[in-house]
């Protein structure tokens, strides 16, 4: 029944999937948490820089962002990202790209947590001389990271989906492998079952495991 997988390297595709993944994951943690602290920064021109660039970037399809990276920022500008093959080219733009979008949604994420911390920590660590910087870091971050790990999974999860968007540029994931099989085999829904498997596999052992981990670090008040 599955003769069809035969000369397609799908564990292969499935690999970069999860590298795309990985690697997008911990950019746009990294890079939402940064915007996310600018959004409550006491300096207005930060905190005017992270609305901006969640509410833009939201509201621009990946696609867009995705071949953006490859014709403006390749293509026009040059901008390689230290790489000269252009298949590692375009995995690093998509990387790129991804994190981009998916730290505007992290940044979200975390700004709710941030506003179920109660003030009173805040000032508190304040009256005792802490920088807004070390109030931020070892008090606020600490607790809304805690109670946002289901909004965060939420957030992993549809990063994993949205991996597939990397095939418009040539990054040789699942779903391109997925379009290359289709236009050469007549076993449409076989091949879709098969690829919705191999993303069931990816996401739902992520959302089980943070869903665990979501009530083992819950803030209780």
């Amino acid at each position: 029944m599955f003769d069809f997988l035969e000369g397609y390297d799908l564990l292969g595709a499935f690999w970069v999937t999860v590298q795309l993944t990985v690697l997008s994951a911990l950019g746009s943690l990294i890079w939402g948490t940064l915007l996310a602290g600018m959004k409550v920064s006491p300096v207005p021109l930060m905190r005017g820089f992270a609305t901006a660039y969640v509410n833009v970037v939201r509201n621009i399809p990946l696609t867009v962002i995705i071949v953006f990276s490859s014709l403006g920022l390749y293509q026009t500008l040059g901008v390689a990202l230290g790489a000269d093959e252009t298949d590692t080219i375009n995995f690093r733009l998509a990387v790129l790209a991804l994190v981009a979008y998916t730290a505007a949604f992290v940044c979200e994420a975390l700004r709710s947590g941030i506003n179920t911390v109660p003030v009173g920590q805040a000032e508190a660590a304040r009256a005792l001389g802490l920088s807004f910087t070390q109030v931020l870091r070892l008090i606020i971050l600490p607790q809304a990271f805690r109670a946002v790990v289901n909004p965060l999974s939420n957030v992993l999860i549809a990063l994993t989906k949205n991996t597939t968007v990397a095939s418009a540029i040539g990054v040789a994931e699942a779903s391109y492998l997925m379009k290359g099989m289709i236009e050469n085999e007549a076993q449409l829904i076989l091949i879709a079952l098969v690829f919705a498997f191999g993303f069931v596999v990816l996401t739902l052992p992520t959302g089980l495991i943070l869903g665990w981990v979501s009530k083992k670090v819950a803030v209780k008040r």
